[in-house]
């Protein structure tokens, strides 16, 4: 039997955020258990936490869909760090240092909130012509709608598309076929958040996603198209109330928000 928990990310209050499951001294574990146990979760991610093998970081993780292992994502990073707080984890050093397939993402803790700088993009910059009217087609979204594309990959392989308001990203309906498409609009001024974020993966909405919003915070911060600090609401039309804080702070872009530890056990994996 391993220490499991299952984690609420992204929200304050359990039931309205990302959940994700996460395996404790999974050192144990063949690459086949954890890909079988992702499965069976039927949660968008399932992480397994390790001991490190890079000497900086406090622990190492790994990060599995239903489908197959990511080198890095948002809400798992989270999720994972405050399990492993929760667990009785110690940082080193002033930041929490999480060891993913990507490399070391830093985690800071915040008052309630947990957050990771934005890694390095594996692929950015403007979308082709023709993606951009795949894209558009799949979204059903009309050409005066769309304010700007770009690449925001960062491990999953987004691609992202600023629309012309919230009104307009909550109201989509995009094929089954649909890529892996984020899309963020403005809400008007005073709202409690200033952007709306949907993100679409094939047949699949993920309730609220982490690596996106990053992406989504070094596009348009980066750009001057946003401010330095925002709030994203994400989640709105699955019945969630995901709350991203998206920051910069010197060079970083750094992604976070509440987490709430839903479920304490152990899990029967051997």
């Amino acid at each position: 039997m391993l220490p499991f928990h299952q984690v609420d990310v992204f929200t304050g209050e359990f039931l309205l955020g990302n959940p994700l499951a996460v395996v404790h001294g999974a050192e144990c574990l063949t690459d086949e258990q954890m890909a079988a146990f992702a499965r069976w979760t039927n949660l968008s991610e399932t992480t397994f936490l390790l001991p490190p093998r890079h000497a900086d970081a406090d622990y190492r993780v790994r990060i599995f869909t239903t489908e197959g292992e990511l080198p890095f994502a948002g809400h798992p990073t989270l999720g994972s760090a405050r399990a492993w707080l929760e667990a009785g984890g110690v940082p080193k050093g002033g930041h929490l240092i999480q060891e993913c397939e990507s490399g070391l993402v830093r985690v800071r803790c915040t008052g309630e909130r947990l957050a990771f700088a934005a890694p390095p993009l594996i692929r950015g910059g403007d979308v082709d012509a023709a993606d951009l009217e795949q894209v558009k087609r799949a979204l059903h979204v009309a050409d005066e709608d769309v304010v700007g594309a770009q690449w925001a990959d960062n491990g999953p392989g987004w691609i992202a598309l600023l629309l012309k308001d919230a009104e307009t990203v909550l109201s989509l309906s995009p094929e089954p076929g649909i890529g892996n498409v984020g899309v963020v609009g403005p809400h008007p001024p005073g709202c409690e958040a200033a952007y709306e974020v949907r993100a679409f993966s094939g047949p699949v909405e993920d309730p609220v996603t982490g690596s996106l919003n990053a992406a989504i915070g070094q596009w348009l911060i980066g750009t001057g198209q946003a401010p330095d600090s925002y709030v994203a609401a994400q989640g709105t039309n699955l019945h969630r109330r995901g709350r991203v804080h998206v920051e910069r702070l010197g060079a970083d872009i750094w992604t976070g928000g509440h987490t709430v530890i839903g479920i304490t056990g152990s899990v029967r994996l051997l």
